[in-house]
């Protein structure tokens, strides 16, 4: 595993992205009890930089609405998790790829409202107009920078009451995004961008993700 030094959106990226998540070992969490869902981190370029695409869910929505997220949602019966996230990128964001632009898989992160969340990364070459968010789930899209993700001071480690596991956020402008999305981005920046084995399933979510 490498660390990516140049922050720029070129075709090298990927396959640097691609050999870090290849030599990562991901591990997969049972679903038994379970829903299984699939988030895709998809990276594009804004303004001349690598970036990941972040939602904000809309507030319609029953379930998490208002929140900070990554384009996805439940697998639904014979369908893969790969599947699943290609086909939510769509719906919510208007991004359609082929299986070859994914680029590896992240550890499963389990969270408090009950599912087993498989992140899949993705490489999306392609123009900041042809994203738009889907006005039935998603309030707005945004584009989370490689240098921002890389801020040095994210993440963010809180302690609560109601949990023996520290709270994780990502400073994100000024904004925080708070695990579970926070969770998988730290580990892509971690795996994808610095090239460290580092796991994110012991740390925790803050109550009002927990419904």
């Amino acid at each position: 595993m490498r660390r990516l030094t140049n922050f720029s959106f070129r075709p090298s990226l990927k396959n640097h992205v691609r050999s870090n998540l290849s030599d990562f070992k991901d591990l997969r969490q049972s679903t038994e009890g379970k829903k299984q869902a699939a988030v895709a981190i998809t990276i594009c370029q804004f303004e001349g930089e690598s970036s990941v695409v972040v939602t904000r869910r809309s507030s319609k929505l029953k379930e998490h609405s208002g929140q900070w997220a990554l384009p996805g949602g439940r697998v639904d019966d014979n369908e893969t998790f790969i599947a699943a996230a290609l086909r939510e990128l769509e719906e919510e964001v208007n991004i359609k790829v082929e299986d070859e632009d994914v680029l590896g898989t992240l550890d499963d992160y389990v969270t408090r409202s009950g599912y087993v969340i498989t992140p899949i990364v993705i490489f999306a070459d392609l123009k900041k107009n042809q994203i738009v968010g889907n006005p039935s789930e998603v309030a707005s899209v945004h584009f989370f920078s490689f240098t921002e993700l890389n801020r040095e001071d994210s993440p963010n480690l809180e302690t609560i009451p109601q949990s023996d596991r520290q709270v994780l956020s990502m400073n994100y402008l000024d904004d925080r995004i708070y695990a579970p999305t926070a969770a998988v981005l730290y580990q892509f920046r971690e795996v994808a961008i610095l090239g460290r084995a580092t796991r994110v399933l012991d740390f925790d979510q803050p109550l009002f993700a927990w419904r």
